[in-house]
C-alpha cells in the first residue's frame, strides 16, 4: 500500500509474518533478518513508483545497496506480524530509505534504520553521481498524479 504527501514524500508498507526458521532457540528473530524485512517496504516502495527491480535492469542500471543502518527497539518473535514502513528520503543522487519495523497488533516500534543504494551504469559498472533522469520522470508521474 502507498501513500503520497503533499510534500513529494512517498511512502509504502508490507506486511510480514516472522517464521520460524528467522527466530533462534530464545524464540527471538535472528538480527540479520531484520534487513530481509527491510527488503519487503523497500520493494513495496519501489513497486509504488514503478521502479522495481526488473525496471531498474530495464532502465539499464543496478542499485546495489552500499550502507544500512539498524536500530533494535525490541524483538520481533516467531509469529508476530509486523508491517514494514518504508520512506523516501532522499533521491537525487542515491536511493536513501527509512524502515520502521512495527508490531501490527500493538502498534510498538521494534525496528528502524536506513539503507542507502547507488546507481551504477550496468554496462559500464560505472557509479553515477547523480540518480539517472529515469528516476525522476517516475516519480514525478506518481507525484502528479495526486
Amino acid at each position: 500500500m502507498a501513500e503520497l504527501k503533499h510534500d513529494k514524500t512517498l511512502t509504502a508498507s508490507a506486511i510480514v509474518e516472522v517464521p520460524f526458521h528467522d527466530v533462534d532457540a530464545m524464540n527471538v528473530c535472528w538480527h540479520g533478518n531484520y534487513l530481509k524485512y527491510f527488503e519487503a517496504g523497500r520493494a513495496a516502495l519501489l513497486r509504488a513508483f514503478d521502479y522495481d527491480y526488473g525496471e531498474m535492469r530495464a532502465s539499464g542500471y543496478v542499485w546495489p545497496i552500499v550502507e544500512a543502518h539498524l536500530k533494535y527497539v525490541r524483538p520481533a518473535r516467531y509469529g508476530q506480524r509486523i508491517d514494514v514502513r518504508a520512506e523516501l528520503l532522499e533521491y537525487e543522487n542515491r536511493l536513501k530509505i527509512g524502515y520502521q519495523l512495527v508490531d501490527c497488533a500493538s502498534g510498538d516500534r521494534l525496528t528502524k534504520g536506513y539503507t542507502i543504494q547507488v546507481a551504477v551504469d550496468a554496462a559500464t559498472e560505472e557509479l553515477q553521481f547523480v540518480s539517472p533522469p529515469v528516476v525522476f520522470e517516475k516519480l514525478e508521474r506518481v507525484w502528479s498524479q495526486r
